[in-house]
């Protein structure tokens, strides 16, 4: 009757799942494997199309914003959409997609050296699907004319959000999109809708003097103005991120009123009086807009006297925000 040896538990045997060999316990049925690995399948099959579907939206969104308030009312587009008018204008037998796509092609050779076959792929899909929507939606329906300053506003916001919405995919339309995209890899400091807006107003120039028309090109940078202003927006400003900068005598219990109210991190910043001279701890948080109003009661119902500074943050990365991607814009 003696005890068992140590590490031994009494009364189990060698069928107890307790100590079944691992070979057993972890074998799995084969239907649930072939249905685990379906699943995983199918995940990968969506990650891989789902950017093509919202790049397919994006190309309907753009072809009506420019069937509808670019070509009846004559305002000049940037970009290679813009050069395509100009070659359309000329040669009325040559549909804008067409030349489009034509003009394209050089440029996705020079996107694929540098940029490499992803993007030249989903590019040349974005840059496919936009022409030739353009193209089907002239022939099915032909759009009246309105007002230039509204065809103007919403041509370009319906352009800018069409453009945002394939950036945010990793892909381009071709054309002064590419450009600007090639653009980012050197400056990168610039926001892309600011890159769109410099290489467009060199065709919107060239339009000017081609259709001998002003008042078309001062539209046509109405509308650039405003597409660029969307196109950051959809990129950047959904984000809504806001820092704050706060100095007071109580920096331990904003901390606490901090994290336990907004469920935000607080970093010290050791700092100065200029005229004084003493110490002081200077808090910096990184939070949503939505926050702001719980940021604002958690400081001054803490510290009524304590200096808060709130700052709009163009982009922050890390957690409880968004991760860094490569190749992000």
């Amino acid at each position: 009757c003696g005890s068992p040896p140590s590490g031994a538990r009494p009364g189990r045997g060698a069928d107890d799942p307790a100590v079944t060999p691992p070979s057993r316990a972890a074998a799995a049925p084969p239907n649930q494997k072939r249905k685990g690995s379906f699943f995983v399948r199918t995940g990968k099959l969506w990650a891989a199309f789902r950017p093509y579907l919202w790049i397919t939206l994006a190309s309907a969104v753009f072809a009506l914003g420019f069937d509808w308030c670019y070509v009846p009312n004559q305002i000049t587009l940037g970009g290679m959409t813009g050069l395509g008018q100009i070659i359309h204008a000329i040669v009325p037998a040559i549909p804008v997609g067409s030349a489009v796509i034509a003009l394209n092609l050089p440029l996705f050779l020079l996107g694929w050296r540098l940029l490499g076959w992803k993007l030249l792929a989903s590019s040349l899909f974005a840059t496919a699907a936009t022409s030739l929507g353009v193209d089907l939606l002239a022939a099915c329906y032909s759009f009246p004319p309105m007002d230039p300053m509204l065809a103007s506003v919403f041509g370009g916001a319906l352009i800018g959000l069409s453009l945002g919405m394939v950036f945010l995919q990793g892909a381009t339309t071709g054309g002064t999109d590419l450009i600007a995209r090639l653009l980012k890899l050197r400056f990168g400091h610039l926001p892309m809708g600011t890159l769109v807006m410099a290489v467009d107003l060199v065709v919107i120039a060239l339009a000017a003097l081609a259709f001998h028309s002003l008042s078309s090109a001062l539209y046509g940078l109405v509308s650039l103005y405003i597409s660029s202003l969307v196109i950051d927006r959809v990129l950047y400003g959904l984000d809504n991120a806001k820092v704050a900068y706060i100095i007071s005598d109580r920096p331990q219990e904003i901390i606490r009123s901090i994290s336990t109210e907004l469920d935000r991190g607080v970093t010290i910043l050791r700092g100065a009086g200029a005229w004084s001279g003493e110490a002081k701890d200077v808090l910096m948080c990184a939070f949503k807009q939505k926050q702001i109003v719980a940021l604002k009661r958690a400081v001054k119902e803490t510290d009524p006297s304590a200096f808060l500074i709130v700052c709009d943050a163009h982009e922050v990365l890390g957690q409880g925000f968004h991760s860094y991607h490569q190749h992000d814009l």
